[in-house]
């Protein structure tokens, strides 16, 4: 039962902790630590109590208008001399705990290269020295790694000693996955070597309310005058500080101190599964599909009824972190996320996101932010667009390049013999031209020559067993390319 369960789990966490006495191989600073243990004991125990879905359908409202501010209104408001102020009361904090396995690459996420041999990393560090220089201010940096990309980031961080950016790190939590039918934590001990090495998880990005304070470092930046955090994904390109938003931020009616922003975008279909903002029990709340009831599930990913999603590109008060976690008032939906170990065990690991505290603080707002705002690099055709010269790179933010005569980007989807970044890189002398792209699908064994151009809708699709060589210099408008085609070196 799940009462039994329980039960059990607690044993198996004295059991764990008993394990101290018995160092595992590993450093000190990687062991679980005691807050850890606590914050995991708290979401077990809201996760037993969870019945049903956490939203009641019926209950759901659009959120009001003047809780969703349009971004164009909030730019058509001058900057005001003061600008500087603001910046130095704000940190910018990425999220940094992902890994590059997705798109084949070893190690942290944030240091695959994305565009003239800059990665992630490179681009959030001299996008924050470009404010830092051009304004005169202090605005620190302050990476939320996970124990999957923390030594790694910490020896990489050293190449930036000379920039004008203060960089800081904390780790996320380190939870025990769960085995699915028992219940039970799947680490016999506290290492992380060998085989016990999947029985740990960091557990999603909600997580970072409690690390953040965990740390020590909430209370050092608040000591130093800082107000607001810009919290976004690193793979997210277009999660630049924009000044218009900061400013929207700091200058609310002082009785009516916004704490929250979430950015949201108009959804396109490529967006159904993104969450949501609503209006639930007079509040702003996040509806991510996970939360939906089955029979509700096509409404949601609706475009007519739920018009916006979240970027995860957030700006919150520092001070109320501090109080919402004081208080243990954060209340985030538990996500519960099924795996299956390399050797068949399912397991379950259980998360909270960042944007679902955004119930819980007060006078929070969505701003509706232009699509050029989330630029998420998820998948090699992600690469494939920031790679190319429909983006141009100014002092680490991309921008839509001026010569596309319409801002929407082109769907691009590669096959799978694209999907590991070093094979993607194989398959192209030079990246084509892509300005006048409408839709790109490739599958299958195809290469790419130098200088190739794209244009409209090209579908290009070798068989199995074939292969075919777009040459150096060939315009493709509006074809679908099929068959065989080989160009050998002569």
């Amino acid at each position: 039962t799940i009462l039994g369960g329980y039960s059990s789990y607690t044993e198996a966490l004295q059991m764990l902790s008993l394990t101290r006495c018995q160092p595992p191989k590993i450093s000190i600073q990687s062991l679980i630590s005691k807050k850890d243990f606590e914050g995991f004991k708290n979401l077990f125990h809201r996760f037993l109590q969870v019945k049903g879905p956490s939203v009641k359908w019926d209950k759901i409202h659009k959120p009001p208008e003047d809780l969703i501010h349009p971004y164009d209104k909030i730019k058509a408001q001058a900057l005001p001399d003061s600008v500087a102020a603001s910046l130095n009361k704000l940190v910018v904090v990425k999220l940094n705990g992902g890994l590059g396995t997705s798109m084949g690459c070893k190690g942290p996420k944030s240091v695959i290269s994305v565009r003239n041999e800059n990665t992630f990393l490179d681009l959030t560090v001299h996008q924050i020295e470009h404010l830092n220089k051009t304004f005169n201010v202090d605005v620190p940096l302050v990476l939320m790694n996970s124990f999957n990309t923390d030594e790694d980031t910490k020896k990489i961080l050293q190449k930036y000693t000379h920039h004008r950016v203060h960089i800081h790190t904390f780790n996320q939590s380190r939870y025990p996955r769960i085995n699915k039918e028992s219940l039970l934590p799947v680490a016999k001990d506290l290492g992380m070597h060998g085989d016990h090495a999947d029985a740990w998880y960091p557990p999603g990005h909600g997580d970072i309310y409690a690390s953040f304070y965990n740390s020590g470092l909430l209370d050092q930046l608040i000591a130093a005058g800082k107000e607001y955090i810009f919290v976004s994904n690193i793979d997210n390109l277009g999660a630049t500080v924009d000044l218009f938003i900061l400013n929207h931020l700091m200058t609310q009616p002082k009785d009516k101190r916004c704490e929250f922003i979430m950015e949201v975008t108009d959804k396109t279909r490529a967006d159904v599964k993104g969450g949501t903002l609503i209006q639930y029990d007079d509040k702003l709340r996040l509806l991510e599909i996970a939360q939906v009831p089955k029979a509700h599930v096509d409404e949601f990913k609706s475009v007519t009824k739920f018009k916006i999603f979240n970027t995860n590109n957030l700006w919150i008060s520092l001070a109320a972190i501090k109080r919402l976690h004081e208080q243990n008032t954060m209340d985030m939906e538990i996500i519960v996320n099924p795996k299956t170990l390399d050797g068949g065990l399912n397991v379950i690991q259980l998360e909270t996101a960042v944007g679902a505290a955004i119930k819980a603080f007060d006078n929070a707002l969505g701003v509706n932010v232009p699509r050029s705002r989330f630029l998420p690099v998820k998948t090699s055709s992600d690469l494939l667009l920031v790679m190319s010269n429909l983006y141009s790179l100014d002092a680490g933010s991309l921008t839509m390049s001026k010569k596309r005569e319409f801002p929407s980007t082109p769907h691009v989807k590669l096959g799978s013999s694209f999907t590991k970044v070093h094979d993607f890189l194989m398959r192209f002398e030079s990246i084509p031209d892509m300005l006048e792209l409408d839709h790109l699908t490739v599958s299958g064994d195809v290469t790419f020559g130098k200088n190739v151009s794209l244009k409209g809708t090209v579908i290009i699709i070798a068989n199995h067993g074939d292969r075919i060589d777009i040459p150096a210099g060939a315009v493709l408008e509006n074809k679908i390319v099929s068959g065989n085609l080989r160009i050998l070196d002569h």
